[in-house]
């Protein structure tokens, strides 16, 4: 394995490369390329890095918006606001949380937190924050540079600039002086990387998705990149698994970084092991040394987003389909991994459009896209679709951590809380409102 220190190559964007050092190369000319074609322009935004890191304080409750991870840990229950920061709630009454404070971080997506030190991620850096007293946190350590990029299309035009934060749509422009280059970049899609992104009109682009990426610790969601296991914070970066020691929690020293795959999506652990969960597959890894994970297994399926809760010698594994995975197939699999070096599917159950899921003590919950929360008891892994518990309709669902005997589900209009200490009478309790801005 390499350590952080070591020249890595941004190895999930190497076909993007490759492609275009080949085309390019292959379409060499000197003769002038004419590309006579429409296309809407993107600039990049750039923020400097001091920017970035000056902008990280604790600020007044803030409207949730676009509510990304979700994780618990005593009663405080941390939602991250996608790109923006953490909200900090006091859920202490489930019944009736209260937003406290907000956590100003750009660039965040990921959290964890042990004792009192909270993991997040800020574009390229990894912070650790106290927040022994969450009105008045302290960035305590920062990892800088530990992320290998958070922009999606692979880099930065100009990275001395800063960070891209953002890509602005200017004036449709016809790229006709560009050269055989132009056509290049054509041949995979109608991309052109020069000062900017140049699209074919027809085209579609998120300039926000272009620019993501223990008794002692608390739990997230089946969805998370980020999780601990003992004495370490476990990353999920561009197709790598990191280590981080985290023994002084304060003091997080990142360890080692493994390319595993491109499409590694969430990580999940249990008892000593990490279940990730990716596009093409679930890989289950060893901890007996923890700061170098070793791969035990690949269960291998068809393209699809894919993550993995695991409880007992079972892994339970919702596919969706989705532009994103481009998969076709919406089902929950029941994986036997008693075995961990020779995992076996066993059963296999069609769903909607499944996302995030969560298990405690048999209790099965999914998150079905629009077809709502599904709540199953999984005590014969052969009959779990013939013992539904609940299903709450009408809502988009996202992700769920079972934890106390509440669920926590984030949706698309809120963060609901169900109470299944009675498993044959869950109950809805409470419901934070998402007030989306126009």
């Amino acid at each position: 394995m390499k350590t952080i220190y070591e020249k890595s190559s941004i190895k999930s964007f190497a076909f993007f490369t490759t492609l275009i050092l080949l085309t390019i190369a292959a379409n060499s000319c000197e003769d002038k390329c004419k590309v006579e074609q429409s296309y809407n322009y993107y600039e990049p935004v750039y923020t400097t890095t001091a920017e970035i890191r000056a902008a990280v304080k604790t600020i007044t409750p803030q409207e949730i918006n676009e509510p990304g991870k979700i994780y618990i840990k005593d009663n405080w229950l941390f939602l991250n606001e996608v790109g923006k920061g953490i909200h900090v709630i006091d859920n202490s009454t489930p019944a009736s949380p209260v937003e406290k404070t907000f956590i100003n971080i750009p660039g965040n997506y990921d959290l964890s937190v042990k004792g009192n030190i909270l993991y997040a991620d800020s574009y390229i850096d990894l912070l650790a924050i106290d927040i022994s007293d969450v009105q008045n946190i302290k960035v305590v350590k920062r990892l800088e540079g530990i992320f290998s990029r958070y922009n999606s299309l692979g880099f930065a035009p100009d990275a001395e600039k800063g960070i891209v934060t953002e890509w602005a749509l200017k004036e449709k422009v016809n790229i006709d002086d560009s050269g055989c280059r132009a056509l290049a970049y054509q041949q995979w899609g109608g991309v052109y990387y020069d000062r900017g992104i140049a699209l074919m009109a027809s085209s579609t682009f998120s300039s926000k998705a272009a620019v993501a990426p223990n008794n002692a610790t608390g739990k997230g969601g089946s969805m998370s990149r980020f999780t601990i296991e003992g004495d370490h914070l476990y990353l999920l970066d561009n197709g790598n698994l990191q280590a981080v020691d985290i023994k002084v929690t304060s003091e997080p020293k990142a360890l080692t970084k493994a390319y595993i795959n491109w499409d590694i999506e969430t990580v999940f652990p249990y008892n000593g092991n990490l279940f990730l969960g990716s596009q093409s597959g679930m890989y289950i890894f060893s901890l007996s040394d923890p700061a170098n994970p070793k791969q035990l297994s690949l269960y291998s399926h068809v393209r699809q987003c894919d993550p993995v809760v695991v409880e007992g010698d079972l892994a339970y594994v919702t596919l969706r389909s989705g532009t994103t995975c481009q998969g076709f197939s919406n089902q929950l699999e029941v994986i036997d991994v008693k075995d961990l070096k020779n995992p076996v599917l066993l059963k296999t159950y069609q769903m909607t459009n499944p996302h995030g899921l969560g298990i405690d003590n048999k209790t099965l919950f999914i998150c079905d896209g629009d077809d709502g929360l599904k709540v199953f008891d999984a005590s014969d892994y052969q009959t779990i679709s013939a013992n539904q518990l609940a299903h709450y309709k009408n809502i988009n669902t996202y992700d769920v951590i079972p934890y106390n005997n509440i669920a926590i589900m984030t949706g698309k209009d809120g963060i609901y809380q169900f109470d299944y200490a009675d498993v044959k009478n869950i109950k809805l309790i409470s419901t934070l409102q998402i007030i989306r801005k126009q």
